[in-house]
């Protein structure tokens, strides 16, 4: 019998581990299937919401963040890029760049999440790959409508989202629920709104805490 689980992915567009996690998510539920079927939402979190729209170098957003060095973000760096291979995500041009506000990105995935299908999931990995593949300003519109293309949904209304400010209070009151209620770091995957998988986990992470969540729902 298969067990359907509610699973909500905070995570933001800007942050590597949440590439990561998202594609470790996907490669368990693949492992899973037949056993688990996944009710899957993407909610929104912004890591640098103050962030202005000519964007900040990496390297010096990381170090007044964090207070890391160069030799240090070189060698974090390093373990994301092979962390990502491991799951199948390309890291290739990102770490190089800079730092974009990501808040239309949110606004685009909440209008993808009214949408039928898996179109959210789409269209997240094509952001994600924009950002961390491509380098790319996803708070450019042209990028972001590029995304929306890659992803297979329709451009005019994604343009219009963009145009009108659709979806700004939804996506600033996620943001704040999710808050309230504890999230402070992401990726955070909730299971059936009382489960937390915290961080940019392995697929045999995932896999294991999902089935054990199944077992106790049946």
């Amino acid at each position: 019998m298969t067990a359907t689980l509610k699973i909500d992915v905070v995570s933001d567009v800007a942050c590597p581990w949440c590439a990561v996690g998202l594609s470790s998510l996907e490669t368990a539920l693949q492992r899973l299937d037949g056993e688990v079927r996944a009710d899957l939402h993407l909610q929104p979190f912004e890591l640098n919401p103050q962030m202005g729209p000519e964007g900040q170098d990496i390297g010096e957003h990381l170090a007044q963040k964090y207070g890391s060095t160069p030799e240090q973000q070189a060698t974090n760096w390093a373990a994301i890029v092979e962390r990502g291979a491991a799951v199948g995500f390309d890291f290739r041009k990102a770490g190089r760049g800079r730092v974009w506000n990501t808040f239309d990105a949110h606004r685009l995935l909440h209008w993808a999440g009214t949408l039928d299908g898996d179109a959210q999931v789409r269209l997240k990995k094509a952001l994600l790959a924009a950002y961390f593949t491509e380098a790319r300003n996803v708070s450019d519109p042209a990028v972001l409508l590029d995304a929306v293309q890659g992803a297979g949904l329709d451009m005019a209304q994604a343009r219009e989202v963009l145009e009108q400010g659709t979806y700004a209070n939804e996506v600033r009151a996620a943001e704040r629920m999710w808050q309230q209620s504890g999230i402070q770091a992401v990726p955070s995957v909730v299971v059936n709104d009382k489960y937390l998988i915290q961080g940019g986990q392995p697929p045999e992470a995932f896999e294991q805490a999902l089935r054990q969540i199944a077992s106790q729902q049946a």
